[in-house]
């Protein structure tokens, strides 16, 4: 059975988790207040969750999921997370996350500033743009119309295929971005994010979205 370390256990956080125990997955949790904070969401999701550090998800996870405001990104550890697949559903909103000139002068992403503090890791992005309570509400299964669609983005095909599969376990469709400085297409402010479209539709406001 497949392990999935999850860092940050917000909203996207233990809905993912949900998602995944229900899908036959184990998963680690953390948070950065402590594992003994999360000891009653462990027991909603079941004996395949677990809480621990974030150092005990990268470690234990298989695949990892980052999803902290950006702000703490400095805090994930990396060594343990070399060599690993990792989902990062961040975005910045400056308004929690302070100003950072790097993304305010856009020379950079959010994914993209994950991939430098993790370089020995594969970050793909994912589940960025959905709000939290329609991530196991809104799938359907696949060949379904107007089947849901999300997008990804990643410098490894490996990520994005990653990705791909992992969106039509929960039941969406993929449309595929590119590389990471690619992933502002599908960030805040743009038209694809928040909304519920198809593949065609998600294509057309990648298309669309203007920096």
């Amino acid at each position: 059975m497949t392990t999935v370390g999850i860092i940050g256990a917000g909203h996207i956080g233990s809905t993912l988790a949900q998602g995944l125990v229900e899908r036959g997955y184990d998963v680690v949790i953390s948070n950065s207040r402590g594992a003994e904070t999360l000891s009653e969401l462990v027991a909603d999701l079941g004996p395949h969750a677990t809480a621990g550090t974030a150092a005990d998800a990268a470690e234990q996870g298989e695949w990892v999921i980052v999803t902290v405001p950006l702000k703490a990104i400095d805090a994930i550890p990396a060594a343990p997370l070399s060599g690993k697949v990792v989902l990062d559903t961040n975005n910045y909103y400056w308004e929690r996350d302070g100003r950072i000139p790097e993304l305010d002068e856009k020379r950079t992403t959010t994914s993209g500033m994950l991939q430098a503090r993790l370089p020995e890791s594969t970050v793909v992005k994912g589940f960025n743009h959905i709000q939290s309570a329609e991530i196991l509400t809104d799938g359907a299964p696949a060949g379904t119309a107007g089947r849901r669609a999300l997008a990804t983005a990643s410098d490894s095909p490996l990520g994005s295929a990653f990705v791909t599969a992992l969106y039509d376990e929960f039941g969406f469709d993929t449309v595929n971005i590119g590389a990471l400085d690619e992933s502002w297409r599908v960030e805040r402010d743009q038209p694809a994010y928040g909304v519920r479209q198809d593949a065609d539709e998600l294509a057309a406001n990648l298309a669309g979205a203007a920096r």
